[in-house]
């Protein structure tokens, strides 16, 4: 008997523990590489790279806008983005884009997709990156 009961407080405990897990992070999904060539083709969704412009330069996914994270107008350039209307970020390795979408999270924005690993993840899943000359 005295199983069942630890048995049932600790079901009741993961319950609670996931019930508050997701609503923190309920407007933010982490996406694969491969979820995020469907999410590409929505219409009037925000592209956004939060590497800095020298990361950028280095080579980029194709119509993604970059927004410096440590930019010091960071903060006041994703406030310009629509909040109604969805947003896929990614960084490096996904460090800097899960911070950013936080802060999206707290501004109002409804719906934040990060690309797990970052652009360094979706090369190495083969999907393609703009190189400029």
């Amino acid at each position: 008997m005295k199983n069942i009961i630890r048995l049932g407080v600790v079901l009741v405990t993961f319950v609670v523990m996931g019930c508050q897990q997701t609503s923190e992070n309920q407007g933010i999904q982490v996406v694969t590489s491969e979820e995020m060539q469907t999410l590409l083709s929505l219409d009037d969704v925000q592209l956004i790279d939060v590497r800095t412009p020298e990361e950028y330069a280095e080579g980029y996914i194709a119509n993604f806008q970059n927004i410096d994270f440590f930019s010091e107008t960071f903060d006041a350039d994703i406030l310009k983005l629509d909040k109604n209307k969805p947003v896929i970020l990614y960084c490096k390795k996904g460090g800097r884009s899960a911070k950013c979408a936080e802060k999206m999270l707290e501004a109002g924005f409804v719906k934040i997709y990060d690309l797990q690993g970052g652009i360094s993840k979706w090369e190495h899943d083969g999907h393609a990156v703009v190189k400029p000359n």
